[in-house]
């Protein structure tokens, strides 16, 4: 397996499993999935989100996978049924400072504040930092995404800063982008964090 410490070579796509969601990687097969998912709740109408329509999932798919290695995008599955509940990513790798960031995540309607956000952040961190190497994982979001960031701030992770007119919103504005961030020192006590978070869901 390739890692942030040897980035002669992309990191090798994987399937990680725990507490009833697998994650694997995004491909053509999850597409009518990926269309289920935004339509529970009509996602792709949330102004601060890049969940894609119905009819752009194929192109959502293609541009993931065009991003690699910079990319490894994954399909967010039940694992009992292989349901598709959304989707998540490695995105921005840099092996040579051993940074990645997590996010492009987003879930349907009906799995929003149930255990699978925490369940996917544990599997892609302890896969970031123990087996990959990582020296720090970053998390970002739209500063009006407030959600978002509350969720990303229940991770434990630390906010950096602002970027100012960062990145375009799907209706021509340019957003400004929250920036988190979590080290290698710091994963040990935020792992800790998580399980007794998921412990308290009663998937442990």
């Amino acid at each position: 397996m390739h890692t942030l410490a040897h980035p002669a070579a992309p990191i090798t796509p994987v399937t990680l499993e725990l507490h009833g969601v697998r994650l694997e990687p995004l491909g053509p097969q999850h597409a009518d999935g990926l269309r289920a998912a935004a339509s529970d709740g009509e996602l792709w109408k949330l102004r601060v989100t890049s969940v894609p329509e119905p009819d752009q999932v194929d192109a959502y798919i293609d541009k993931a996978l065009g991003q690699r290695p910079e990319r490894l995008a994954f399909a967010v599955l039940d694992a009992t049924s292989s349901k598709v509940l959304g989707t998540t990513s490695y995105h921005d790798i840099v092996p040579a400072i051993a940074r990645l960031e997590i996010g492009y995540t987003w879930y349907a309607r009906s799995v929003q504040r149930s255990h699978v956000n925490t369940t996917c952040k544990l599997m892609l961190m302890t896969h970031a930092f123990e087996t990959l190497g990582a020296a720090l994982v970053g998390l970002r979001t739209d500063n009006f995404n407030h959600a978002s960031q509350a969720a990303i701030e229940r991770l434990g992770a630390k906010k950096d800063g602002v970027l100012r007119h960062h990145a375009l919103r799907r209706d021509g504005s340019v957003r400004d982008t929250v920036m988190y961030s979590i080290t290698a020192g710091e994963w040990p006590e935020i792992k800790a964090h998580l399980r007794y978070k998921l412990a308290q869901h009663g998937t442990v």
